[in-house]
C-alpha cells in the first residue's frame, strides 16, 4: 500500500477560519479610524495629540512588560486598539497625562496583570477610562464645544446628557415633552446642517404623517455635539460596524440585545424623570448620546471579555443595557456605558458555566 503523506493526524481545532488576532485588531482599527477624524475635525488638532499620547503609552507599556517577560507580543495589533479606545472615551480638552495613565492602567494592570491578550477579565481600555473617570472627575467630564458650533476654540459646552441631567434639578415637578424638546427650550446650540435637514425631513417625510421632528437630532447621528472624541458620531461608528458584521469579526447578539433592552427601557420610563409617565421615553436622543454606539458595537464585543455562547451573548447584552438604562436614569452620572460593560465583564464566567451547550451523547441536568 502506498504511504499517503496528506493524510496527517492534528490536534483540534481542525477547521480554521483563517482569521488571525492581527488581522481582526487591523480590522478594527482601521473601521475606527473615520469616527477619530471625525472628532478631530470638529474639536481640533489637541485631540488628535489626546488619542496619540493614548496610542503611544500603551504600545510603550505593553513593550516594556515585553521585555521584561521576555516575549514579543506587539505584532498582534492589541496594544494599538487598546490605546486607540482609550484616546476615543477622552474628552478633547484632557490633559495629556491622564489618557496616558488611562492606558499604563489599561495595559499593565487590567491586561497583563491576568496573563496578557486573552486572559484580561475586563475591557482594559474601559477599565482604563474608568480609572482615570474615578481619579480625575473634573477633567473628564469638562467638554469642549465642537467647531460647528461657530464659537471661539476655548468655549466650553456641556454634552447633550450632562446639560438635561443638570437641568433636571431645575424642572422642580414641571415637565417637557422630552430630553430633546429640554434641550430646545433652553436654547442648546443646533447647527445649520442640523436646521436644514431637519426641516427637510419634516417637509417630506414627518408632516405627511402628522408627526414633527425636533432640532437637534441630526446633530447627535453626526456628531456635532460636545462629547469624548470617538464617541460623537454615531453615524460613522454604524457605518464602521457594518464591515464587521459583513466579515463576522462581531455577531449580532450583543450589540441587538444591548440596544433593544435599552431602548425598551427608556420607552417604558424614561419619560418618568420629565413627568411625562410611561412609554413616553426618547429613545433616539438615548441611543445617539453619550458612548452607547461606540460601547454597544466595539467594547461590549470585544471577544475576550464577552461569553462564547449565542444564549450567553444575549444574557450579557441585556445586562449592559439594563445598567446602562439604570446608571444614566436613575445614577448620579449622566453617561452608564463604561460601567455597565465592564460590570457585566464580571459576570462573564458565570454566564458561560450557565449557557455551555450539552456534551454530545449527554444530556443537560434536569432532564431525562
Amino acid at each position: 500500500m502506498e504511504k499517503n503523506d496528506n493524510l496527517l493526524v492534528t490536534v483540534s481545532p481542525h477547521l480554521h477560519s483563517g482569521s488571525s488576532t492581527a488581522g481582526i485588531m487591523t480590522a478594527v482599527i482601521l473601521v475606527l479610524l473615520p469616527a477619530g477624524a471625525w472628532g478631530v475635525f470638529i474639536f481640533g488638532v489637541y485631540s488628535f495629540m489626546v488619542i496619540l499620547a493614548a496610542v503611544l503609552a500603551s504600545v510603550l507599556t505593553e513593550l516594556i512588560i515585553n521585555r521584561l517577560l521576555g516575549t514579543f507580543t506587539l505584532n498582534d495589533g492589541s496594544a494599538v486598539l487598546t490605546g486607540l479606545l482609550v484616546g476615543y472615551n477622552m474628552p478633547p480638552s484632557i490633559p495629556i497625562y491622564i489618557p496616558v495613565v488611562a492606558s499604563i492602567f489599561a495595559i499593565a494592570v487590567v491586561k497583563h496583570t491576568f496573563g496578557g491578550l486573552g486572559r484580561n477579565w475586563m475591557n482594559p481600555a474601559l477599565a482604563g477610562r474608568v480609572f482615570v473617570m474615578f481619579s480625575w472627575t473634573g477633567p473628564m467630564t469638562t467638554w469642549l464645544a465642537p467647531k460647528s458650533w461657530g464659537l471661539a476654540d476655548a468655549v466650553t459646552g456641556a454634552s447633550p446628557l450632562g446639560f438635561v441631567k443638570a437641568g433636571l434639578l431645575d424642572l422642580q415637578g414641571g415637565s417637557v415633552a422630552g430630553p430633546a424638546t429640554f434641550l430646545a427650550s433652553k436654547g442648546y446650540p443646533v447647527t445649520g446642517l442640523d436646521t436644514a435637514v431637519t426641516g427637510w425631513l419634516n417637509g417630506h417625510i414627518f408632516d405627511p404623517i402628522g408627526a414633527t421632528l425636533t432640532n437637534g437630532y441630526v446633530d447627535l447621528f453626526v456628531g456635532n455635539i460636545p462629547g469624548c472624541i470617538g464617541e460623537v458620531s454615531a453615524l460613522l461608528l454604524i457605518l464602521g460596524s457594518v464591515y464587521l458584521f459583513l466579515k463576522k469579526i462581531i455577531t449580532w447578539e450583543i450589540p441587538l440585545t444591548y440596544l433593544a433592552s435599552f431602548s425598551l427601557l427608556i420607552w417604558i420610563f424614561g419619560g418618568l424623570p420629565f413627568g411625562n409617565g410611561f412609554f413616553r421615553g426618547d429613545i433616539l436622543f438615548n441611543l445617539f448620546s453619550g458612548g452607547l454606539i461606540l460601547g454597544a458595537l466595539f467594547m461590549a464585543t470585544d471577544m475576550v471579555t464577552s461569553p462564547i455562547t449565542g444564549r450567553g451573548m444575549i444574557l450579557f447584552g441585556v445586562g449592559a443595557g439594563f445598567l446602562t438604562f439604570l446608571i444614566r436614569t436613575y445614577g448620579s452620572f449622566p453617561e452608564g456605558v463604561s460601567l455597565a460593560i465592564i460590570i457585566m465583564n464580571m459576570f462573564v464566567p458565570l454566564i458561560d458555566r450557565f449557557t455551555k451547550p450539552v456534551k454530545f451523547g449527554l444530556v443537560s441536568e434536569g432532564k431525562a
